[in-house]
Formats: C-alpha cells, structure tokens, sequence
C-alpha cells in the first residue's frame, strides 16, 4: 500500500481508510489508476500524466555546473508570469511529513526601506569583527550590499529549514531556467532573523525564521567557464 501513514488498507479487494493518521500527502489519490481517490480542501486541481516528466541527465549536469552566483544585475524588470512560475516551482517542493510550512516575502515597494535597515545593522557589526577578524578590514558595506541592484528579493521563512532550503533550491531552478541570476544572501537573512525594526516593516511576527533570501534579476555579467571544485568526500561503509 501507497499510504505513508498506513492508512488505507485493502480488504476483501477494496481500500478502507481508517482515518487515523491521514497527513493529506496525496500519494492515494496520485497512484489511483481509476482516479477514484479525492482529496478535498485544496484550491488547486491534480494535473493527469501518464508518465513522470524526466529531465535529460547531461543537460541537467551542464545546468548545475555552469550555474554561477550573480551579484551584478541589470536593471530589468522580472514579468509577473515568471515570478509566478518560480513561487510555484517553490510550492511544490517537498516537506517533511507533508507539513507544506514554507512561507515567502517578496520584497516591492518595502524593498529599500529593509535594505537600509540591513546596512545601518551590519556596518556596526563588520566595524566591530574588524577588530578581531582580519579579513573583515577591506568589506565595504555599500548601500546596495544585500541585493546588489537586483529587481526581485524573496526572504524564505520555514519550521523546517530543510523543507525551505528545498523550495529554494525548486525556485533557483525556475529562475534560471528563464534567464535569470541567483544570489543566496546569508548575509540579509541573518540581519531578518536578528532585526525586530525589519520584520516589522515586512510585517512578520519573530517567530518564523528566514531560511535563505533569494536575491534575482537578469545577470549584467557572463561567465565563460565553469569553477574548480574540491574532490568528492564520500565513503562507502
């Protein structure tokens, strides 16, 4: 049986659910070949297929390896229909336990107003690392540090980090795959997590956390090879 909860079981030829420890994953009614399963309460319709949609495995490696951090963006604007498709590239990520708890700020009209809150906050903090961390002597916090110019900023906030870093990475994929550029802004995250003033000018209480900031717009840059990477660690055992 399909059920990750155990429970559906079969008897005498048919599914009985027992209603128990049901955590809505869809899995029954995804698998039903009579599409007999319904599963209400949710907005969205099941989309039919008759087989899984696989990426090309060389196209995919290429994808993976070429992809670079943007911190250089054009000033173009992202049209509405792609911002759509890389939320719901995010939406459909796995989460653990089908707990579907990932949840997203895109930053608009509010956008400048966190960012200049973010560089006031860490400029104070880089000047007092420079005592003790050498290499923090030549950062310059600029007024464009966080998105670097970028149109589009998406703070990803989640109970489980793991799911949220899933829907990220969904979403990255979805953004490149239209032409754009990614940034992971720890740095910007850091500053949601430990700033009450942000999270009320985005209006979020303090009790989600931010995950990761996915900072996106066209890349002003190309690159023309692909990086070194360190040897693979892994063991067998």
């Amino acid at each position: 049986i399909e059920c990750v909860g155990k429970d559906i079981e079969i008897v005498s030829g048919k599914a009985i659910a027992r209603g128990k420890s049901c955590i809505i994953c869809g899995h029954c009614e995804a698998i039903c070949p009579e599409g007999a399963v319904k599963i209400t309460g949710f907005e969205d319709e099941s989309m039919e297929f008759e087989e899984q949609v696989r990426l090309d495995p060389k196209q995919l490696m290429d994808a993976i390896k070429t992809r670079r951090t943007i911190r250089q963006f054009t000033d173009k604007e992202v049209p509405e229909e792609i911002l759509e498709m890389i939320f719901e590239a995010g939406r459909m990520a796995p989460t653990g336990a089908n707990s579907q708890g990932t949840s997203y700020v895109l930053l608009t009209g509010k956008k400048a107003e966190c960012e200049a809150v973010a560089v006031k906050m860490f400029s104070k903090l880089i000047n007092l690392g420079k005592k003790f961390i050498p290499q923090l002597t030549n950062m310059e916090i600029r007024p464009s540090f966080f998105f670097k110019g970028a149109p589009v900023v998406i703070v990803i906030f989640g109970r489980d980090a793991v799911s949220a870093s899933l829907a990220a990475e969904n979403m990255t994929f979805m953004a490149e795959a239209n032409g754009l550029g990614v940034l992971f802004s720890g740095f910007f995250t850091t500053c949601v997590n430990n700033s009450g003033k942000i999270r009320k000018i985005m209006g979020i209480s303090r009790k989600p956390k931010a995950v990761t900031t996915l900072v996106i717009g066209y890349p002003a840059v190309k690159y023309h090879r692909t990086p070194h990477r360190k040897a693979l660690k892994m063991k067998k055992v």
